[in-house]
């Protein structure tokens, strides 16, 4: 799941080299922790959460499949 959201949040932003994803394990919860650069926060956000939210869903999906409950928090 890191790769997958990682992949995509450096697709989106102008400084790729500032991307971090951090997975840990919150209970039966695999919580994934994506920081941007400053700048590169609205990009990842997107006007009225509508990349957050499709980087979620797109993440769901993944994490179902593979029977897993996974969240993307984005963090500054």
């Amino acid at each position: 799941m890191r790769e997958l959201v990682e992949v995509i949040a450096k697709a989106l932003v102008e400084n790729p080299d500032e991307v971090s994803v951090t997975e840990r394990e919150d209970g039966d919860t695999l919580v994934i922790e994506l920081r941007v650069a400053p700048s590169d926060m609205g990009k990842v956000i997107g006007k009225q959460g509508r990349i957050a939210k499709a980087i979620r869903s797109v993440v769901k999906a993944a994490s179902a499949k593979s029977d897993i409950k996974a969240v993307v928090d984005i963090v500054q």
